[in-house]
């Protein structure tokens, strides 16, 4: 079965054109692809603003230095997928504690090979006495 593009003068077309780095960094949501291994692969703006790091300062590194666990036998990424609709505590470029409530990874197949999540700074919430949604 043949898929035709839709015209890329509709408003169909031109999402189906968007490059999915250009979606990613537009939203105003924190943002996080890391690889197999944990290294972070691409964050968006919101993402960096939620951690405080200048533009690009976090491609490469290791989420460990973001996300302490006391399980470091275990990849990253998978403390990630168990951690899915709880808080976590990231760690701010200044030293101090986010807490966000963390989404299900959006690309979700076996052989996907980035982990993609979600973020939702909680860390106001919980500090007025609130009470932090989580993601499912």
């Amino acid at each position: 079965m043949e898929r035709r593009r839709a015209d890329p003068d509709t408003a169909l077309g031109y999402l189906e054109g968007l490059p999915a780095l250009v979606l990613l960094e537009r939203l105003p949501v924190p943002v996080l692809a890391l690889d197999r291994d944990g290294h972070v692969v691409h964050v968006n703006s919101a993402f960096e603003a939620m951690l405080g790091y200048p533009h690009d300062a976090l491609s490469g590194r290791s989420m460990r230095d973001l996300l302490p666990t006391a399980s470091p036998p275990r990849p990253v990424t998978e403390d990630l997928k168990q951690s899915a609709g709880t808080i976590v505590t990231l760690t701010h470029r200044d030293g101090s504690a986010v807490r966000a409530a963390i989404s299900k990874s959006v690309l979700t197949r076996a052989d996907d090979p980035v982990l993609l999540v979600c973020f939702h700074d909680v860390t106001e919430q919980l500090w007025d006495g609130g009470h932090a949604p989580t993601l499912g």
